[in-house]
């Protein structure tokens, strides 16, 4: 009875190990993955944000087809220091400031890089920054999001569709502007030209209804192109500040 009981153990365990195996080699088994947004914020007029700047086009480069996602949003409170940034933009120093209230870190400053809107970075930190996207993208997201963008007379129609909301969740699209450069003339960037990547042009909020499901207008810059812009679209939890869930828009 001894030998039957450790035969019948041993049988259980290779079946174990069997099904384990097939459930890895299994292609139609899905696996969340994992998100990296990558948030920052940067000036014309800030001197130490060019490396920043040049960091985060240098990860988005390496990451096209990953999921991880770039947004630089210009803030507008270095123009007081003798350059009005071109791309800056009174909401974004309002976001940075939220951002100072759901992580606790006052003051603001530049360049700041905020990683799934939980935890924040100097913004040319290479080493740093790289640790904590690789940290982000082994945990699964909390929320999944798939979008779709048709162009239609200077505007995006964005169909989206949301799992895993919540009721302080809110859907937020950015319309980013994938690189230029600026000429600057004054102010601590004097006579540089600086390279910017990932820039938010417009930032639109969408209260999430219909079991996350529904569309939504966003209005593009005269100049869209589906080459040179797109749209990144991201979860987030309104009391805390946390990313739930991203994604690129596929163009219809």
């Amino acid at each position: 009875m001894k030998k039957i009981k450790i035969s019948s153990l041993f049988a259980s365990f290779l079946l174990l190990i069997g099904m384990s195996s097939c459930a890895q080699n299994n292609p139609d088994q899905k696996t969340a993955k994992g998100i990296a947004v990558l948030e920052l914020f940067t000036s014309e007029g800030c001197s130490s944000c060019p490396p920043a700047d040049e960091l985060m086009g240098k990860i988005q480069n390496e990451n096209k087809n990953d999921q991880v996602y770039v947004l630089a949003y210009h803030v507008d409170y270095w123009d007081r220091q003798g350059w009005k940034d071109i791309f800056g933009n009174p909401e974004y120093t309002r976001r940075q400031y939220d951002y100072a209230k759901w992580l606790g870190k006052q003051p603001v400053y530049t360049p700041q890089v905020v990683v799934n809107g939980k935890k924040d970075y100097i913004g040319s930190d290479e080493f740093t920054i790289r640790n904590a996207i690789s940290n982000v993208l082994s945990k699964p997201a909390a929320a999944e999001v798939a979008l779709k963008t048709t162009a239609v007379n200077n505007k995006l129609k964005v169909n989206y569709t949301v799992n895993g909301i919540s009721k302080n969740s809110r859907l937020l699209l950015a319309l980013v502007q994938k690189s230029a450069k600026s000429n600057v003339k004054r102010g601590e960037n004097a006579h540089r030209i600086l390279s910017h990547y990932q820039i938010v042009k417009e930032l639109h909020n969408v209260a999430l209804k219909n079991n996350g499901n529904g569309s939504t207008i966003v209005a593009a810059p005269k100049d869209f192109t589906a080459k040179d812009f797109e749209v990144i679209g991201f979860v987030q939890d309104t009391n805390f500040g946390a990313i739930l869930g991203a994604a690129r828009a596929e163009n219809n």
